[in-house]
Order: C-alpha cells, then structure tokens, then sequence
C-alpha cells in the first residue's frame, strides 16, 4: 500500500518531515525503516520565529507612532531649547557670551543628545516593557510559547529595541541641530564609515542594558533603577561635555572624576557620537570600539542568564 507525505508524522520541533515506507515484504529486520528528512532546519525554524517576534514588536510600534515619537523627542527638542535657545537668548549661554564659544557648547552637546537618547530608547522599549510582561501582563508566557529557544525571545527583545534606538537616533539629530538661538549651531561633519559601525552597536549596547536592567529589577523597583542607575549614567555619560574636560577635575594629582566615568557606557557611547557626527576632539575610536563591544557582551551573557531564570523561576 502506498503511503503519502501526509501520513507522515511532524518532527516534534515544529518542523515538517517528509518521509518513505518501503515497500511491503520489506518490513521487519529486512531493512523496513521510514526514513525522515526535516524541510527545515532548526537554524531556520529560529531565524524565522525571531523574526516574527520582532515583527510583532515593530507592528505593536506602529500602532503606537505618535506615542514613540512624542517620548523620543521631547527630552532632545527641551534640552537644545534650554541650553541652545533659552540660555543665549537670556544673556547666560553656556561656553560664555561669545556665539563661537556658544556654537562650541553645541557641537559637543548635539552628539551627546543622541547619544542620550539611544539610551533612554533602550530602557523604555527593553526595561520598563519587559518589567511589565514580568509584572502585571504576564505577557512573556505567551511569548516563550514560541517554537524557539528560550534565549531567542530575549535576542528578539534586544534587536526591536535596537531597532527603535536607530529610529530615535534618524529623528532626535534633525530637531538636536536646528532647534538654537541665532548665531548658536552645531558644526556637524558627518562620518558615515562611523556612522554605520557605531550607531548600530550602541543601539544594540542599550537594547543589551535594558534586557540586564529589566530582567534584575523587579516591577516594584523600576523607580529605584532610574535614580541610582539611570540618572548617574546620564550626567556622568559626557552629554553636555566631553571626556577631556574631566581633567581639571583631581585629587593629588590623580584625576579621579576620568577615571571613574569610565565605568560607564554612556561616555564612550557619547564619544563616539561626536566621531561620527562632527570634527570635535573625542576619544580615541580604537578605544571606543572595543569597551562597547566588551559592555555588549557582559550586558547581553548577564541578561539572557537573568532573562532565563526569570522564566523558568
């Protein structure tokens, strides 16, 4: 009797099989084994279960356009219109009263801005959305239900994340040079070999911390996170100066201010906004690569630990 494809049981991954019977009078020791042969690997079933859960992220996004571009540009528009508008306006413009010296404040405070808004972007679509579905929603249950690894839902996370982090970064940079008082701008020079290697990793580098922040703090602490993690980042992550001006800064002769803000993503992240985004002195490239990628690494390994044990727990 033939036997049909149909007949032939799935793989209990999730994969399709495809099989043959031989024929009868073969059956028993003779050799009569069904052979099956899966249509797809397991390499391939992940990669498109991945990418279906940050579809879905980026269509719960679109849903909520105008929600995600109010949130990403309105520290960005406040902070160019205080520092960049209000205060030269008001004869108290930062870098003194001359434009020049003003323009000079700017050029370091643009790259700054979007650096500080990759970050802010990472918490917010990674941290506090997963404190969440941690929390109340319960929504990762259904989430790792998914017919992938437990791990691949967390890497799912992190890229939709990353990938509003560079959505953040396209529209803050616009506002970031344009919104100044008269006689005050930002010289930008654009480096686009910079631009397309760093902005990618430090989207990833955020997305990586909010997937560590959000998997160790529990719901009832996200207020905790931003006051004794989120706030220090921030003013000591190089938004409104940059790292050499630290110097003045020392004890004995030890200039102890650089050395303890290099603990802390946000000044190389920052750093190398003003490489790719202007021709300001900045820290060294060979220097900002390497600690990105090595903070990339701790924060994505102690996330997916953290983001395991919270599941299984």
């Amino acid at each position: 009797m033939a036997v049909s494809d149909a007949m032939v049981p799935s793989d209990p991954s999730g994969a399709s099989v495809s099989g043959a019977v031989a024929p009868s009078g073969q059956s028993g020791a003779s050799g009569g084994a069904v052979h099956l042969r899966p249509e797809h690997t397991a390499f391939a079933a992940g990669r498109k279960a991945l990418w279906a859960l940050i579809l879905r992220d980026l269509l719960v996004l679109r849903r909520h356009l105008v929600e995600f571009v109010a949130r990403t540009l309105i520290q960005p528009f406040l902070l160019c219109f205080v520092f960049l508008y209000v205060f030269p306006k008001i004869g108290q413009g930062i870098g003194g009263a001359d434009p020049a010296a003003q323009s000079a404040f700017a050029t370091i405070l643009v790259p700054g801005v979007v650096g500080i808004s990759i970050l802010f972007q990472g918490v917010q679509s990674v941290a506090l959305t997963m404190s969440q579905e941690f929390g109340y929603t319960r929504e990762i249950e259904d989430r790792v239900q998914a017919p992938c690894p437990i791990w691949l839902v967390a890497m799912a996370k992190v890229l939709s994340g990353a990938a509003q982090g560079l959505l953040s970064a396209a529209l803050v940079l616009p506002i970031a040079s344009v919104v100044h008082a008269e006689g005050v701008e930002a010289h930008l020079s654009l480096h686009w070999w910079v631009i397309v290697t760093l902005v990618p990793l430090a989207c990833v580098t955020m997305a990586s911390l909010g997937l560590l922040l959000g998997t160790s703090f529990e719901p009832r602490n996200i207020g905790l996170m931003f006051g004794f993690i989120i706030l220090p980042v921030t003013f000591l992550g190089g938004t409104y100066y940059a790292y050499t001006r630290l110097a003045p800064v020392q004890v004995g002769g030890w200039h102890w201010l650089q050395t303890l803000v290099l603990v802390n993503p946000l000044i190389y992240i920052n750093e190398g906004m003003r490489a790719a985004f202007t021709d300001a002195p900045h820290m060294p490239l060979y220097v900002v690569y390497p600690v990105l990628v090595a903070f990339l690494v701790v924060f994505l390994g102690v996330g997916l630990r953290n983001f395991r044990r919270r599941v299984l727990s």
